[in-house]
């Protein structure tokens, strides 16, 4: 799951990149395209090539630290190349700033239904922005075998989307029953989850 599934990133994003900034992203994305069409694994990329492309976007992260289109390139870039924990840095990084622009809370978990109404008022853009990056965090993590940490993220999400139109249920579930899985082997082996 990418973060945020987004068809046209752009719009999530008040403000325009800087042309260096957009020049730096436009090489990290060349360098690691190159890697992929000359046929080479995701396990037999030449190191040179990888750190050349993510040289490329920590130099714009450098230049551009608070812009969400850095925040997200540099979250594919991990996404892509399994780098899950620096990828959940990532996505924290976007809920934060999401979060402020919006003028809630930093702290993602002290966001209540009625915050993340009264930020849809402002830009529901920007809201749906931060829900989905909350949604991704929680993928990975439960990637990460960190269920419990995935379900808190998940918390504010399905309080404000009670339909279900970002399909968060699933996902909820899943980290459900790992919890209950991660329990039960805690617990030694002597109790079993049924229906599994």
């Amino acid at each position: 799951m990418d973060l945020l599934d987004l068809d046209n990133e752009a719009m999530y994003f008040e403000t325009s990149l800087p042309d260096d900034v957009q020049q730096l992203l436009d090489e990290s994305g060349q360098q690691y395209r190159s890697q992929a069409l000359d046929g080479s694994s995701e396990d037999d990329l030449e190191l040179t090539s990888v750190d050349s492309a993510e040289w490329a976007l920590l130099r714009a992260y450098l230049k551009a630290p608070e812009h969400l289109s850095v925040i997200v390139a540099l979250y594919r870039f991990f996404y892509y190349r399994h780098r899950y924990a620096e990828a959940v840095m990532m996505a924290d990084r976007a809920i934060l700033l999401s979060s402020r622009q919006l003028g809630l809370t930093e702290d993602w978990r002290q966001l209540r239904q009625a915050d993340l109404e009264r930020a849809a008022q402002h830009s529901m853009t920007s809201t749906r922005f931060l829900l989905l990056a909350l949604k991704g965090a929680a993928w990975l993590l439960l990637r990460q075998h960190q269920p419990q940490a995935a379900i808190e993220r998940l918390a504010p999400v399905r309080a404000f989307d009670q339909k279900d139109q970002l399909g968060t249920s699933e996902l909820l579930s899943w980290a459900e029953k790992a919890l209950r899985r991660e329990e039960i082997s805690n617990a030694g082996g002597n109790v079993h989850l049924l229906g599994d």
